[in-house]
């Protein structure tokens, strides 16, 4: 039997990277695959990849900073699938890029934190009922290693965030551990993504010097690494697993030199 045969997944920010890479894993442990995102072309995609897999799958359009939107997210998997087992809340921007803290703009800010930080709580606001009402779920929030150490310049805001996904997740494990739910986090290192795309016209030499310096292992990571600690997060083999935040790094947030 797979890992998740009879049960519901949700990502949010499917459509791509880490996200997409997590619904396909999901989704070939034998999920049913709820995808919520902004872009229609590409989560239509990856459902096509869904249903290739032999999988059920949904898309959801979805604004994680709209309560009215995540509200809705939740509602239309119970009404499709009945049920929501595993909940994945990846959504996330970068915000403003190499910008002093002084110097980000208020409307930035606040840009940022309603995606990355306030996005994941409206998600875990209503995944946490409908779970709690079958009596068992699982979360991952996807935060980042700069939530759980300095950023490089210029990324206070996107860091600040994250180390925000870390306490909320931490504090709400304490919340609802007694009540047959886990809620874990993922801390990705850099990995290969839209955002942190080494084939793009010169942008080879600048991720090969981001990978000596914050990879142990010296490379950028792929998606379905990080999809894989994720799924297993999820999964039963991690059940004794609660409040915590998984480093997938390549070993940057230990590293001595």
């Amino acid at each position: 039997m797979k890992n998740f045969e009879g049960k519901v997944a949700l990502v949010t920010g499917g459509s791509s990277g880490l996200g997409a890479a997590t619904a396909l894993q999901f989704a070939r442990e034998g999920a049913r695959v709820v995808i919520a995102a902004r872009r229609d072309e590409q989560s239509e995609s990856v459902l096509r990849q869904i249903t290739a897999l032999g999988s059920e799958a949904l898309f959801v359009r979805t604004d994680v900073s709209r309560a009215v939107d995540v509200e809705a997210m939740v509602q239309a998997t119970l009404a499709r699938f009945g049920r929501l087992d595993c909940a994945v809340n990846n959504a996330g921007v970068s915000g403003p890029v190499r910008k002093p803290v002084a110097d980000v703009e208020e409307a930035q800010w606040d840009a940022l934190m309603n995606v990355n930080l306030k996005g994941v709580w409206l998600c875990m606001k209503h995944e946490i009922p409908a779970m709690l009402a079958q009596g068992a779920g699982a979360i991952v929030n996807v935060a980042s290693i700069y939530g759980m150490k300095p950023s490089d310049l210029g990324h206070a805001t996107y860091s600040a965030s994250k180390f925000g996904v870390v306490g909320l997740t931490k504090s709400s494990a304490i919340d609802y551990g007694q009540m047959g739910l886990r809620i874990n986090a993922v801390a990705p290192g850099f990995t290969r993504s839209e955002m942190v795309n080494p084939d793009l016209p010169a942008a080879a030499e600048r991720y090969k010097a981001i990978a000596t310096k914050h990879s142990a292992m010296n490379r950028l990571g792929h998606p379905e690494e990080i999809a894989s600690a994720i799924t297993w997060l999820c999964s039963d083999a991690a059940r004794f697993v609660n409040g915590a935040v998984l480093a997938v790094d390549g070993g940057t947030t230990s590293r001595l030199y």
